[in-house]
C-alpha cells in the first residue's frame, strides 16, 4: 500500500492502455461465400454472398420474379447501395415463413450481416444505416376474453 496515489498529478502521469475496439474478421467458406441469417416477423432468410456481377436469386428464382413489387426489391438493395457495393456481389438466399414484406426485410437483414462477414470494414456504414439491427416487432398474441389481441367483443347494454 506504500505506492498509493498522493496527488492528481501522479494520477495524470499514470499510463492506462485503453482496450482496442473489437476486431472483426472475414468469415468465408471454402467456396468463397459469406453466410448469414436474417429475420423479420415470422420470416427467416438464409443468405450467401460472393463476388460477382450483382445477380440476386431468391428461392431459386430471380429477384424480379419473386419480389414483384418494386418497393420490396428496393428494400433488398438498400444495404448494397449504402455500402456502395451495388453490382459487385452475387446474392443467393432461401426464405421461409411470413409474407412477402417480412421476407424482404429478412433478406435485407441477412444480406447486411453477410456483407459484414465478407467485408468487416463495412460494419460501421451498415450499422449507421440501421441494417444490422433485428426489427423485433412481431404480431401481438390473442388474449382470452378478447376478439383479437386488443379488440373486445361488441358491448350490448340490453
Amino acid at each position: 500500500m506504500s505506492d498509493t496515489m498522493q496527488s492528481l498529478e501522479q494520477l495524470g502521469s499514470l499510463k492506462v492502455s485503453a482496450p482496442d475496439a473489437p476486431r472483426y474478421e472475414k468469415k468465408i467458406d471454402k467456396q468463397g461465400r459469406a453466410y448469414a441469417t436474417g429475420k423479420r416477423k415470422d420470416a427467416v432468410a438464409r443468405v450467401w454472398v460472393k463476388p460477382g456481377s450483382g445477380k440476386v436469386v431468391v428461392n431459386t428464382r430471380d429477384v424480379e420474379v419473386y419480389f414483384a413489387r418494386p418497393v420490396l426489391r428496393m428494400l433488398i438493395q438498400q444495404p448494397l447501395v449504402a455500402a456502395a457495393r451495388a453490382g459487385q456481389y452475387d446474392v443467393i438466399c432461401t426464405v421461409a415463413g411470413g409474407g412477402l414484406s417480412g421476407q424482404a426485410g429478412a433478406v435485407r437483414h441477412g444480406l447486411s450481416k453477410a456483407l459484414t462477414n465478407f467485408e468487416p470494414e463495412l460494419r460501421s456504414v451498415l450499422k449507421k444505416g440501421g441494417f444490422l439491427t433485428r426489427d423485433a416487432r412481431v404480431v401481438e398474441r390473442k388474449k382470452y376474453g378478447k376478439a383479437k389481441a386488443r379488440r373486445s367483443f361488441q358491448f350490448s347494454k340490453r
